[in-house]
């Protein structure tokens, strides 16, 4: 079996070890003899959304946002919406999630459009969000854990049109305020969670490649069990030293 991920802006939105999550999926996969090809898509390249089993799109700073929002509206958008509601599979960081949101209005009162695909929106805060995160989901009835580390100054509310991804334990969340993180709209996500968020989060990694595998083969595709000791010491060594700060309850795994 084979898979196709598509990475876009490889090349201007890859912060904070955002590639690791290509490296993650890539090697999980193989460990299982499923092969993936990785596509980037640059600027001026449409998405070949039929061709596309998983999509990621990383993290960048304002400048990058800029440079690469006005191609992500004329010549991604389509595609991108399309792939979506034809339950592909997505993953978006920080400023890729922004820029899948309505818009981002920045401290300058400048407003970069997004392409709507998830009912959210950012403001540009005064206060930096930055360090580790712990957030509660509850994906298919089973409540796990994700860390991360978020650095950002953007707020993101979410419309009635996307559900959030979890519940933040630990760290700001979208806004700081609500205690929600990220977004979910379909089988496409997006959250603030650096890091890399998918190698310390195994689960969730198996979660994004199962959900494609089934979609482009079949209901009935499973995937055999890896040994995941040293990524789960990882997801726990964040938990542990949050645990230590008094900053979490002590019943969190």
């Amino acid at each position: 079996m084979k898979l196709t991920l598509c990475h876009l802006y490889p090349d201007l939105m890859n912060i904070y070890g955002d590639r690791g999550n290509i490296l993650s999926l890539v090697q999980r996969s193989r460990w299982r003899g499923i092969e993936v090809e990785v596509v980037p898509v640059n600027i001026g390249t449409p998405l070949d959304s039929d061709g596309c089993d998983l999509l990621f799109f990383g993290g960048g700073q304002d400048k990058e946002q800029l440079l690469v929002a006005d191609d992500f509206r004329t010549v991604q958008a389509r595609a991108v919406h399309r792939y979506v509601e034809e339950d592909g599979v997505l993953l978006s960081i920080c400023g890729g999630y922004q820029l899948l949101g309505k818009y981002f209005r920045t401290g300058t009162g400048e407003t970069i459009d997004g392409i709507g695909l998830f009912d959210a929106w950012t403001l540009a805060g005064s206060k930096r969000c930055i360090g580790n995160a712990v957030v509660e989901c509850n994906f298919a009835g089973v409540k796990r854990t994700l860390v991360g580390f978020e650095n950002h100054s953007g707020k993101t509310y979410l419309g009635p049109g996307c559900k959030p991804m979890g519940r933040s334990l630990h760290g700001f969340g979208n806004n700081g305020e609500d205690r929600t993180e990220g977004a979910i709209y379909r089988n496409s996500y997006g959250c603030y969670l650096h890091g890399s968020l998918l190698p310390k989060n195994p689960w969730f990694a198996d979660h994004l490649i199962l959900t494609a595998l089934r979609r482009r083969y079949g209901d009935r595709q499973q995937l055999a069990s890896l040994d995941d000791e040293l990524e789960n010491r990882a997801h726990a060594a964040v938990i542990a030293r949050i645990k230590k700060l008094g900053k979490i309850d002590s019943g969190v795994v």
